[in-house]
């Protein structure tokens, strides 16, 4: 796919204030500090179409933009650790929580988590509820350039052997890294598959 336009929409509180659904949506989201603004950056070409910062928990809202004219990428809010109070953290855990199960024009949700680490107990326990909530997902893995390549296969089959204890198929994988504009054209070319299965099969989102 080639990004032609990348623009911001509107930033909102919540689900019921984002955009008419009328386009085909796909959401990023992670864990707090995770590089979800520097990988969508990336994706778009574009230096500071989603803001990045160093404090973790920076997203707050629902930030939506519109791709080519025709679909919509989604920055949600991070989930975990953030330099909130916990009754705030409560609020994006409820925002996070009635966007994906209320948009219905939701196609995918891509799942951000740090290629360095071993599979978190929040990642997996999230995973599982988007599972069991029946929400399309993909697991995109960040930060590939922090590790040579030996450790980023590592890494990945022990992630798949850890989410192989609880389920029988495994959600489409991505290696990214934001540093080097990696892995975010196969991305890029999964949207654009779907969009032509979309329109070829003529699915409406506001009906």
């Amino acid at each position: 796919m080639v990004i032609k336009t990348a623009e911001f929409v509107k930033s909102s509180q919540k689900w019921q204030d984002c955009p008419e659904p009328t386009m085909p949506e796909y959401a990023f989201i992670g864990r707090s500090n995770v590089g979800k603004s520097s990988l969508i950056n990336a994706m778009m070409n574009h230096k500071d179409l989603a803001k990045t910062s160093q404090t973790p928990g920076k997203t707050q809202l629902i930030n939506h933009f519109l791709v080519n004219e025709n679909w919509y990428l989604t920055d949600l809010p991070g989930y975990g650790y953030a330099k909130v109070s916990k009754s705030l953290r409560k609020d994006f855990e409820k925002l996070i929580t009635n966007y994906i199960l209320n948009r219905k024009n939701l196609v995918n949700l891509f799942v951000l988590v740090d290629i360095r680490h071993t599979p978190q107990k929040i990642d997996l326990e999230f995973m599982q509820w988007l599972g069991e909530s029946g929400v399309p997902f993909s697991i995109v893995f960040t930060k590939a350039d922090k590790l040579k390549s030996g450790g980023v296969d590592r890494n990945v089959e022990v992630y798949k052997n850890e989410l192989l204890q609880a389920w029988e198929d495994l959600p489409d994988l991505y290696v990214t890294s934001a540093e080097k504009k990696e892995g975010g054209d196969l991305i890029l070319k999964f949207i654009q598959k779907t969009n032509d299965f979309l329109i070829k099969n003529k699915v409406r989102f506001d009906e």
